[in-house]
């Protein structure tokens, strides 16, 4: 499933606490893992040592892409290495293409410690741009697990949702995971009560729950099932979260509504933000 995982680093502790989990998805699916270290050029790097003159970024850069090999290497895991210069969402977003990458797994902070919450991140403007599926890991707390048990899928019914439990369900396939699918009858602040149309979109919701264990059954795959109505599907999704022992979250990065993908505070983005394990976030085939 996967043959190219792209690993953004600045070796920070967020960076080296994400890496054994992207080290145990490569070794598992025999993957080649790009390390990429970008040397920021918004700051001033260059300096004189003695009568060289030298890019101290590009070379600190240098040293945490070996030791990341060197890590790998311990593993049995394939590595390729890079340092490049250039902003670094847009670095990290390029080189996936043009390297062909199958995922992009990166820590939802890094060296600079900036609060994981804080909108603007460089995990959120990958996840907006990128026209692969980006793995967000978040760098404290307990240890990501991996084989995943127990994968949580959103679903709104969508085309955008059903190329997210494809990819649910061939990583539930492959370790034997139950899939989490889950709805949520976004009401927003009318009400449940006061929302004439609430029964019929429970319906839909129940609905595509159903039609997604289909699939995940015709493939062989546990479900367990649930529709709810919600005053917000990214509360709804924080909640369920919250109350089952969860490894992994797969969504669309847009739904139904069709709202603009690289609008912040969606229910992808959010979702990102806030939760206590990994999420899979699949772009959708429209992405630039």
């Amino acid at each position: 499933m996967f043959d190219r995982i792209l690993f953004p680093t600045d070796g920070g502790d967020g960076a080296d606490a994400a890496f054994d989990h992207v080290l145990d998805l490569a070794a598992d699916h025999d993957a080649t893992v790009h390390v990429l270290n970008v040397a920021d050029t918004t700051h001033d790097s260059v300096t004189r040592v003695g009568r060289d003159v030298v890019d101290v970024l590009e070379q600190e850069g240098e040293e945490v892409v070996e030791a990341a090999a060197d890590r790998a290497a311990d593993r049995g895991v394939e590595t390729v290495t890079a340092v490049l210069q250039g902003g670094v969402a847009e670095t990290i977003v390029a080189y996936a293409a043009d390297h062909e990458a199958d995922l992009i797994a990166m820590p939802t902070r890094g060296r600079t410690g900036l609060d994981r919450l804080l909108l603007g991140s460089t995990t959120e403007h990958v996840v907006r741009r990128s026209t692969v599926p980006v793995l967000s890991l978040r760098p404290d707390g307990e240890p990501a697990r991996y084989p995943y048990r127990n994968v949580l899928v959103p679903t709104d019914g969508s085309d955008r949702a059903d190329e997210a439990l494809d990819r649910a369900v061939a990583l539930a396939s492959r370790s034997g995971a139950t899939l989490h699918l889950f709805s949520v009858v976004d009401i927003g602040s009318v009400g449940a009560e006061a929302y004439s149309g609430t029964d019929a979109l429970v319906s839909a919701a129940e609905e595509a729950v159903a039609e997604a264990a289909d699939v995940a059954e015709a493939a062989g795959v546990e479900t367990v099932e649930r529709a709810e109505v919600g005053s917000s599907a990214a509360r709804g999704i924080q909640s369920y979260l919250a109350d089952h022992d969860l490894d992994l979250v797969v969504m669309g990065t847009r739904g139904r509504t069709g709202v603009e993908r690289y609008l912040l505070g969606s229910v992808a983005e959010r979702t990102v933000r806030t939760s206590p394990v990994p999420v899979l976030t699949v772009p959708d085939d429209e992405s630039e």
